[in-house]
């Protein structure tokens, strides 16, 4: 048995992974081995070849990609237990982003060779990665609306939301998120100082409080409600 099967409690918290045919849970952990990255290591870049499937376990990962000109646009950070690296499962193209450790992190990580030839084997089982696939693309869909449509304040406080609320991956709501102002703007595509500028206007109404590096969700209700307006 593999080391990676000391996490099965932590990524059973998880949606995707916890609905997975048994089989399936054992051949991943099976396939699995552990890497730890430090804080700014890269896991891959844009444009590298595909190398499977990972598992943020302890720590996150940062998703993003710099322009020629240096400007970052950040995507999204990936916590416990979320899985990513899909995406060149299925095309085989290569990476799309980069993706580095923004912190002290583990990762399980199934490498591509495993999984092609798992599904080789038991191809009923592309679904269930087709529905790993679905939920990242949901959520860029429902980005992308909001980017369109939203004003600052309140796409901002639907994506304080999403977070809490784990993307839809985990039950529960965390009340915590480590998340720096700077991470959040970038998220958002909006500036530093109208990011702060909303988040004081949310801390002076009891929404929220605001320490380094951190923010803490005090009425997930109402903070529900400012995305709504």
């Amino acid at each position: 048995m593999s080391d990676a099967h000391a996490y099965r409690p932590l990524l059973l918290s998880g949606h995707w992974f916890s609905h997975l045919p048994a089989e399936l849970q054992d051949a991943l952990l099976d396939a699995a081995s552990l890497r730890r990255l430090d804080a700014g290591q890269r896991l891959f870049s844009r444009g590298d070849k595909p190398c499977g499937l990972y598992a943020v376990v302890a720590g996150s990962i940062r998703i993003g990609a710099v322009s020629q000109t240096g400007k970052e646009a950040l995507l999204t950070l990936i916590e416990p237990p979320y899985w990513f690296g899909e995406i060149a499962l299925f095309d085989g193209q290569p990476r799309t982003h980069d993706a580095y450790a923004d912190g002290p992190c583990v990762l399980l990580s199934v490498p591509q060779a495993a999984l092609l030839a798992l599904l080789e084997r038991q191809p009923q089982h592309w679904r269930d990665f087709a529905l790993l696939l679905s939920q990242k693309l949901r959520l860029a869909f429902i980005a992308l609306e909001e980017m369109s449509l939203l004003p600052a304040a309140p796409r901002l406080a639907r994506r304080l939301v999403m977070i809490a609320e784990g993307y839809g991956e985990v039950s529960g709501e965390r009340r915590l998120i480590h998340l720096a102002q700077e991470q959040l703007a970038l998220m958002l595509a909006i500036s530093r100082q109208t990011t702060n500028q909303i988040l004081k206007d949310l801390e002076a109404q009891g929404v929220l409080r605001l320490t380094y590096g951190e923010i803490e969700i005090l009425d997930l209700e109402r903070l529900r409600q400012v995305g709504k307006r």
